[in-house]
């Protein structure tokens, strides 16, 4: 395999299981040192005892791979900072960042508890802005010290916070919110040479099998590809863009792009904006709804 991420150095979040070990796989695999990263927890965030990570580095370390053990809980704001110092530290600096930890608890919307909400939102949004906000504070400091490094952030996600699903009011919230993260970080990071993207992969997991019938989809490795690539010096020019994944299709979402519009210029009176309205919605039809990662 190409030596594509040779000398790089990544944190692979949630990456015991399922994508996440895909990814830090993969990583691994075109010549990066990974920091993999896993709380070993439940579907359902709940503590299990388990210490997945240890077994993802233990296949990357005996293919000749460098990986370093991350127990860290991501949403947690100062060990989110010890985990990127910890890269840091052992591997000599960062370059990527695959934000991909999350759980799920789904509920239709008036039956979800405020415990629930906090949890899901908690781990997947909060937990892409603590090591997010960690990487970006030391890249700006390499910059501004002259050492600018060409960083690379991968964000996670998901078909339903980009279209919505039907009982995952909280998760499709969380990942549409990571969704605006991303855009904003782009902008924000980008005058420090790092992109930041996300994708939305649609693949097998633990998180996937007990919502729908997945006989029929992709596996967690057939994501990788692309996150590599993006986590590649290559990808430079590639920032701010959300791109679906489902086997070997990609597709590049649009996102809350400009559609009709009507401009009387003047206030709207109230009984006018009905029929305006209505007009303008026959040339913007509801998007179709999927389930996503």
């Amino acid at each position: 395999m190409s030596k594509l991420l040779e000398g790089r150095v990544a944190i692979v979040t949630g990456a015991g299981r399922g994508i996440g070990r895909a990814h830090a796989l993969e990583l691994a695999a075109h010549g990066a040192a990974v920091v993999v990263n896993d709380y070993g927890v439940s579907l359902a965030g709940e503590d299990t005892g388990e210490t997945p990570a240890e077994s993802v580095v233990g296949e990357i370390t005996a293919a000749g791979g460098r990986a370093v053990v991350n127990t860290a809980d991501v949403a947690d704001f100062e060990q989110a900072a010890a985990m990127v110092q910890q890269a840091i530290d052992t591997f000599g600096g960062l370059d990527i960042l695959v934000n991909n930890a999350g759980f799920v608890r789904d509920r239709m919307l008036v039956n979800t508890s405020e415990e629930e909400w906090d949890s899901v939102i908690r781990v997947h949004l909060k937990g892409h802005f603590a090591p997010l906000r960690h990487a970006g504070a030391y890249w700006r400091s390499e910059s501004k010290a002259g050492r600018e490094r060409a960083a690379r952030v991968i964000n996670t996600s998901s078909g339903a916070g980009l279209q919505g699903s039907v009982g995952q009011a909280t998760y499709s919230a969380a990942k549409a919110g990571i969704a605006g993260l991303t855009l904003v970080a782009a902008q924000e990071l980008g005058r420090y040479g790092v992109t930041v993207n996300a994708i939305a992969p649609v693949a097998r997991t633990r998180m996937t099998e007990g919502a729908f019938d997945t006989s029929a989809m992709a596996l967690p490795e057939d994501n990788s590809p692309i996150v590599a690539w993006l986590a590649s010096v290559d990808a430079g020019d590639v920032t701010g863009r959300v791109i679906e994944i489902e086997g070997g299709k990609i597709t590049v979402e649009n996102g809350w792009a400009h559609g009709p519009a009507r401009d009387l210029g003047s206030r709207w009176s109230a009984p006018e904006v009905g029929p305006a309205l209505r007009e303008l919605l026959v040339q913007a039809p509801v998007p179709e709804a999927v389930y996503g990662a």
